[in-house]
């Protein structure tokens, strides 16, 4: 029972690793959740928590954005997020592109991660359109499949093809806080690790 995985540069290794990869969290807010018509609410801000917790968990870079909240036309992130990410001050904005805001665009830079693992609200808009600058500059990108929504079916797929088309790599929550584990004798997280893993709806 030798195992390969702790003797991989977490680093430099082409798999998302803790110290490899940066969270990234757009626009969840009351509105944006409410007006998701892709899947369940319930399930979304379930699943969103868990991206959250991992994000938490493994000590990961998370950079937390909303748009509006300043200008009094949006209401602050949901709360099942901050009561996580106690620690993480959000970034407001009016651009509806994040990537075009200056203080979201240097936070993401100054998390020092090639590979950003993204969630936003809506799939089709506040996901794509970052999405497709960060892999334009060069970064590699993850969508949260299911930690995201649009306000149609066929927008969310929509937007996702488009964004694998420019070659961003979806994963799903569960995928990503294996991938962060990796394996078994990782001792010193193998318990928070099946707590998220088990702890949420359906798994």
């Amino acid at each position: 029972m030798t195992s390969f995985a702790n003797r991989r540069d977490p680093a430099c290794d082409h798999l998302l690793t803790p110290q490899n990869a940066a969270v990234v969290i757009i626009d969840f807010q009351p509105v944006q959740v409410s007006s998701i018509a892709s899947r369940p609410k319930r399930e979304l801000v379930s699943n969103i928590t868990a991206l959250a917790r991992i994000a938490k968990f493994y000590d990961m870079p998370v950079v937390l954005s909303t748009v509006n909240v300043k200008t009094g036309r949006n209401q602050p992130t949901i709360h099942h997020i901050t009561d996580v990410l106690i620690d993480v001050q959000p970034i407001d904005r009016t651009s509806i592109n994040a990537w075009e805001d200056e203080d979201f665009n240097r936070a993401v830079k100054a998390t020092e991660r090639n590979k950003l693992i993204m969630a936003a609200l809506w799939t089709e808009v506040c996901l794509v359109h970052p999405a497709l600058d960060a892999l334009e500059e060069g970064f590699e990108v993850y969508p949260v499949v299911d930690c995201v929504g649009g306000t149609s079916l066929e927008a969310h797929l929509a937007g996702l093809q488009r964004l694998v088309q420019a070659g961003g790599k979806p994963v799903s929550w569960v995928q990503l806080i294996c991938e962060l584990q990796r394996d078994w004798n990782r001792d010193k997280t193998v318990a928070g690790f099946a707590e998220i893993l088990f702890s949420v709806e359906g798994h």
